[in-house]
Formats: C-alpha cells, sequence, structure tokens
C-alpha cells in the first residue's frame, strides 16, 4: 500500500468518524437496484394514472404495445427497434379514404410510448437519459385539407340532415349546436342538462385537454336543447344528446350522419366532410369579421408556449364573442355589446 492511498483511507476514516457513520452503515442502507418490470406489467398502471381523455387516445396503441412487447423489459427497446415497431403497425394499419400515410397513427403511437417512459422516469426505473422514444422523430404534421365550407353547401347539408335519416330533429340539432358554437365532438357529447345556462344562452363545454369554456348560443338554440333535454328524458347530470329511445349517442352517430350526407351529396364523400368542418366554417367567418382573439376566445384555444406573446394580452371577453354569435345567428345574444 501506497503512502497516498494510506493518507486517503485515513482522511475518509476521520470524515465518517465525524458523521457518524461506519462502512457497516454504508452497506447497510445501499439501495438494491430497482427491478424494472416489462410492458404487461407497466403499461396498466400507466393507464390507471393518467387522464380519461389520454386514455382513450392511447389504450389502442398501448394495447399493440403489449401485444408485440408484452414480455420485454422498459429498458430493453432501442431506438431502432421502436421505429421497426412502429412500421409493422404502419402496415397493419386499416386504409380509410381520409388516410395520409398512417402519420396520424405514427405521431400517437411515439406520443404513447413517450407516455409510458415519462412515467417510467418520474418513478425511477428508467434514467432520464436512457428514454429511447425521446430519440425517435414524430412524423411532420401535414396541412389540413379542411377549410371552410360555403354558404350554400352548408344550407344543402343542413338541408338533406332535416329531410332523411330516422331522427332528424337529433341531426339538425347537432349540425346546429356545432355551426353555432364551434366546439368539437367532444364538447358536445359532454353536454348535460345542467351545463345550460337558459338565462344568459350559456353552454358549458368540456373538451380535450380539461378545458371548460362558457359559450354562448343563440335563444333558438337554448330553446331547442332544452326541448330536446325534457322531450327525452334526459337526467340532469346525464349525458343530453340523446336517441328518441332516451338512450345516449356515441361517436358513431356522426359517422353515420356523415355517411348518409355523403350519398345524396357526392361532393361531401369526396371530400371526406366531417363536423369538423363546421368548425373550420364557423372560426373562419369569426376571424374574419371580428378578429383573431375574437375567433381565438370563440374556439376556446387556450395560451401555449407556441402562442405569440401578444396573445397573452388580447383576449376576447364573453360580451364579444355573443356579439359575434348575435351577428353570425342574426339573433339577439342577452350578453352582446349593444
Amino acid at each position: 500500500m501506497t503512502q497516498t492511498n494510506s493518507a486517503d483511507i485515513e482522511a475518509a476514516r476521520l470524515l465518517l468518524a465525524r458523521l457518524g457513520v461506519s462502512v457497516t452503515d454504508l452497506l447497510a442502507t445501499a439501495a438494491p437496484p430497482t427491478a424494472v418490470p416489462t410492458f404487461a406489467e407497466y403499461v396498466p398502471i400507466v393507464s390507471a394514472a393518467v387522464g380519461a381523455g389520454t386514455r382513450r387516445v392511447y389504450s389502442s396503441y398501448w394495447n399493440r404495445l403489449v401485444e408485440h412487447w408484452g414480455a420485454r423489459r422498459l429498458d430493453e427497446p432501442t431506438p431502432t427497434e421502436i421505429r421497426q415497431l412502429t412500421e409493422t403497425l404502419k402496415t397493419a394499419l386499416i386504409v380509410r379514404r381520409n388516410a395520409r400515410g398512417g402519420r396520424s397513427a405514427t405521431e400517437h403511437f411515439i406520443a404513447a410510448l413517450r407516455c409510458v417512459y415519462t412515467n417510467a422516469e418520474n418513478d425511477g426505473l428508467i434514467n432520464p437519459g436512457s428514454n429511447p422514444a425521446l430519440k425517435v422523430a414524430k412524423p411532420r404534421r401535414l396541412t389540413s385539407t379542411r377549410q371552410a365550407i360555403p354558404d350554400a353547401q352548408l344550407a344543402e347539408i343542413n338541408r338533406i340532415a332535416a329531410m332523411t335519416g330516422n331522427d332528424p330533429a337529433l341531426d339538425t340539432l347537432i349540425l346546429r349546436l356545432h355551426t353555432e358554437t364551434a366546439c368539437r365532438r367532444g364538447g358536445a357529447l359532454a353536454l348535460t342538462p345542467n351545463d345550460l345556462d337558459a338565462t344568459q344562452c350559456l353552454i358549458r363545454l368540456s373538451e380535450k385537454g380539461e378545458t371548460v369554456r362558457w359559450q354562448p348560443v343563440s335563444p333558438t338554440l337554448m330553446s331547442h336543447l332544452l326541448h330536446h333535454a325534457e322531450s327525452r328524458s334526459t337526467p340532469p347530470n346525464g349525458q343530453l344528446l340523446r336517441y328518441a329511445n332516451g338512450r345516449p349517442i356515441t361517436k358513431r352517430r356522426y359517422d353515420h350522419l356523415w355517411d348518409r350526407i355523403g350519398r345524396h351529396l357526392p361532393w361531401v364523400a369526396t371530400q371526406q366532410i366531417s363536423t369538423h368542418w363546421l368548425r373550420h366554417t364557423t372560426l373562419t367567418w369569426v376571424e374574419r369579421n371580428y378578429g383573431y382573439a375574437t375567433a381565438r376566445a370563440f374556439a376556446g384555444h387556450t395560451d401555449a408556449p407556441a402562442a405569440s406573446t401578444t396573445a397573452t394580452y388580447v383576449k376576447a371577453t364573453l360580451p364579444e364573442i355573443a356579439q359575434a354569435l348575435s351577428t353570425l345567428t342574426g339573433e339577439p345574444h342577452p350578453l352582446a355589446n349593444s
């Protein structure tokens, strides 16, 4: 043993003695290595920890993940293997007419995998630098093909909805709700009678990202929403939109509605027009007539890091949104600026 080593050891002994710690204490308190779980073991834990919206979006991708890698530990896959699995999943996709090369599925699968690994990091199961999902880039998003629907064509859509199908009252109510409020499908499906403020003609919309906002509606739409809830025996906290037999509708009603409209109006089927096009239509009109700030508030968009700094300061008020709606519908609104 050299003189230098002896001095170092003696210094270490003095330090341990001063701290009141022995070598035995160090050995006894050494943390055992954490066992890294398999995907089959850990994915259900993550699924139970996230919100309902996240679970709904990612569950199918997590199922595929467990199906292919259920027996593998979280620390085993490499970025290259993740890319290979992504390509494998793309080949198994159901190709729809509006498919865009599997980009959306690829993006969601990588996001679902990152969600798993982020939770694993937080739980101390992997080191932050060992997250392979962060080393796999998401595909670049293509520009949306959706656009505003011209007035004449929008009138045709509403005419077909009112003249066909087994429940025209429901279908026309759905179309008017989305046209007036520019709400998303999830917001409409989450609507309950308790979300209706009949006095001020407001509805409470709960949409993605757990956002909640009060949105103005016309007196006519409010009266139809109240009548719909009463005539279809909707409980106060129950889903508002229901079939004539009282059963709540699902997103399948939207699919059937647009399929039927597309059979009568071929251009609807060709362009793959859907409910989200109504959102584009209304927000385009609001932006053109009342500016960006009002359109942003009308859409229920929240300030995000990517938003311009100015958007933090130029927020539209509820009366301004109500005024835009009043002009859009041609009806006075109790909250509109006089």
